[in-house]
Parts: C-alpha cells; structure tokens; sequence
C-alpha cells in the first residue's frame, strides 16, 4: 500500500460525531477562550468559555479525563464544539433515572421554595418537590401560610425519591413524602421485630380519628381503637386526648404481616367491673345517667366503665313497646339493682321497684333533679323532669 492510499484511507475514513454524542476526552489546554479536548479524533473538540462559566464551582486540570456532550460537529470555523456543563447534567440525569428504577432514597439541601414547593439541586440538574409532595405540610393552609411553612425548609437537608425524570422536558420531580413514607415502613419494620404483646411503651399521640387515636411510638404508628381508650363509653378520642399528648400504652396485638400494631390504654387502668360486688349489692338504689337507648331498654352509666341494663320491662306497668321515645340520653333516674353478674360484666336495674317516697327523699338528700315517669304517661309518653313542670301523682 503506497503513501498516496494511506492518505486517502486517513482522509476520508473520518466521521464526525453526531450531535448530543458523548464522548470521552482528555483536557489539553485551558485558557480565557474555554477548553481544548482530544478526543482521540482527526481535530480536536473545543469546549466555549461560557460553558466552563456554568459550571461554578468546578475545577478541571490539564491531562484530566472528562466526559463531553457533542454540541455541534462543525462549527462554521470547522471547530467539533462540545459542552462539559451538559456531559455533567446527562450523568445526573442517569443517576436520576437510576434512582427512579431502584427506589432508592437520596438527600439533598432546600435551595429555593415558593408556593408550588421546593427547589433541590441534583448534581447540576435542580430538582422540584411538589408542595403536595411536602412531608408533614398542614392540610386547609392558605397561600401565604404554606409559603412560609416550605420556606423554612430552605437550608436544610431532607431525604426525597425520585419520582419523575424527562429529560426533553428537563423535568425533574422528586417527593419528600414518599421518602418519609419509605424510612417510616423501614422503622415500622424494625419496630415490629422489637415489640412484644403485653408491653408498656412511651408514645406520642399523632393524630385523632373518629374510629380511635394513633399514636408515634417512635417512627412507626400504632391505632388504639375507640374501645380501648377507656372502660368508660367515649364518643371521640378528644375526649381524652389531644395530638402531641406524651402517653404510655400496652402493646395489644402485633400483625407482622399487614404491619400494624393494636393499642390500649384502658388495658393500664384497673377493670371496674372487679370491684363491683365490693360497690354493689341486688336491693340497692342507685342514681344512673342514661348513656343510650334502644328498642328493648336503655343503658345506663352507674360509674366510668359501668354500664347496666334498664330493660322495658323494668321501666313501667305495662312496659312500653318503644322506650327510644321515652327516655333521652343524660337523663338522671333512680333505679333498684335486680341482679349482678360481674363475670359476665351484667348489671340489671328496674325503675318500676322504685316507690314515688323512695324517689322524693332521693332528690331531698342529694339535690339531684330525676327524671321521672308519671303512672298516666309511663307506657306511651316521654319522659319529663320536674324542671319542666311534672309533678309525681
């Protein structure tokens, strides 16, 4: 092969990269014009001034190995111009899409907030965090108040989740709330392998629903339903308890498999129904406070935790058909114990065995205004304290 093929072989075997290539190069001068690259090529790639200019912060060295972007093959100087700034950014867009894929939790410090959320750089892509993506941002806030509450963040570290990476778009989305989410089933996890039912814990009281309370026990959340807040009825847990209340609460049950952890608080206070054959005897009277009432009887509440049965049969000759339009919740009556059955947590009483004399010396010696039934209305008319002008026959 003569020296005029080899020529032409060089000459024209040269393809020039396409735009948006990335490329490999080696740094062999840096001066005020920008940067000079092999890139192992027939010409050498040139990286502009205003380049290296976005890239604040970031230092090269001649002889440095660094990855470069392909911005035009051949500029109308003949330069193969190249870009630093944006090899950079198509790292960290793989890096996000890496991250995406994997689920992987990643941190990085608020730069900016607005109303629309955060700004958190990636590498040298800046990313955004939706303000429904805040973790732990109050519900019902208006502009200005969720503003503020997400400018507090600027400056601080938080931990977030890929969520979103289009780079046409240049979107990249991330979310504090699903990394919180992630770190917070990693407690739960860990938490449920140290928990043992039957346990007594310190918790922290994070949020009141109608069907109970949660409660924080340290990164993990467990539920105390209604029924176990007390041995008395409650109607809502705001009654015994207000968010960021410090609490102690017995470990109920443990469901390792749909990881949730049942709650009590009940459980740590003494079951009234043992001391009731101390409290009570059948033949005693009784002042009760009526809790419900139902088609067959009303139940009344004795002491907290003491619920007995008044049943239609005990309220009158003839018992009525429908007592729900008889009695009213909170009223006051007195009532004879008929029967205990503490095993069974039982207690019956009767209104009927209570002599008018037995009621009048009642209210005498305690000031209590009873609710009564007169002998005339005790079957088909509601019931009518003596404060609305009813007066015992």
């Amino acid at each position: 092969m003569d020296f005029l093929t080899l020529f032409q072989e060089s000459a024209f075997s040269y393809e020039p990269p396409e735009r948006g290539e990335l490329l490999i190069g080696t740094i062999l001068a840096i001066d005020t014009q920008g940067a000079i690259i092999d890139v192992k090529m027939k010409r050498d790639a040139v990286v502009p001034r205003s380049d290296l200019e976005r890239m604040e912060g970031v230092t090269f060295t001649v002889g440095q190995e660094v990855p470069i972007i392909v911005i035009n093959p051949e500029d109308q100087d003949g330069n193969l111009v190249v870009s630093l700034s944006q090899a950079r950014q198509s790292e960290d867009w793989l890096r996000a899409e890496e991250l995406m894929n994997s689920g992987e939790i990643a941190e990085g410090e608020v730069a900016d907030a607005n109303r629309g959320g955060l700004i958190v750089p990636f590498g040298n892509l800046r990313g955004f965090i939706p303000a429904s993506h805040v973790a732990d941002l109050p519900r019902g806030l208006n502009e200005d108040d969720r503003k503020d509450h997400m400018t507090a963040l600027v400056g601080k570290r938080i931990a977030f989740k890929v969520i979103e990476v289009n780079r046409k778009r240049r979107r990249l989305v991330l979310s504090q709330r699903d990394a919180q989410r992630n770190v917070r089933d990693l407690h739960k996890e860990n938490l449920l392998e140290e928990l043992q039912e039957g346990q007594i814990r310190k918790g922290t009281v994070s949020g009141l629903r109608d069907f109970g309370a949660f409660v924080d026990l340290g990164g993990a959340d467990g539920l105390i339903h209604i029924s176990e807040l007390s041995w008395r009825r409650v109607k809502h847990p705001r009654e015994l308890l207000a968010v960021g209340d410090e609490i102690d609460v017995y470990i109920l049950r443990l469901d390792r498999d749909t990881k949730r952890i049942g709650l009590s608080l009940k459980r740590l206070q003494p079951n009234p129904w043992t001391l009731v054959d101390e409290m009570y005897h059948v033949g005693q009277l009784v002042e009760g406070t009526i809790s419900r009432v139902a088609q067959f009887g009303a139940f009344v509440s004795l002491e907290p935790g003491i619920e007995a049965l008044l049943h239609t049969n005990q309220m009158g000759d003839p018992a009525p058909e429908d007592p729900t339009g008889l009695l009213n919740e909170n009223d006051k009556l007195l009532m004879r114990i008929i029967s205990i059955e503490s095993h069974r947590q039982r207690l019956g009483l009767s209104l009927k065995d209570v002599s008018e004399e037995e009621r009048t010396r009642w209210e005498q010696e305690t000031g209590t205004k009873l609710a009564t039934l007169t002998p005339s209305v005790k079957a088909n008319s509601p019931v009518k304290s003596e404060s609305e002008g009813t007066q015992a026959e």
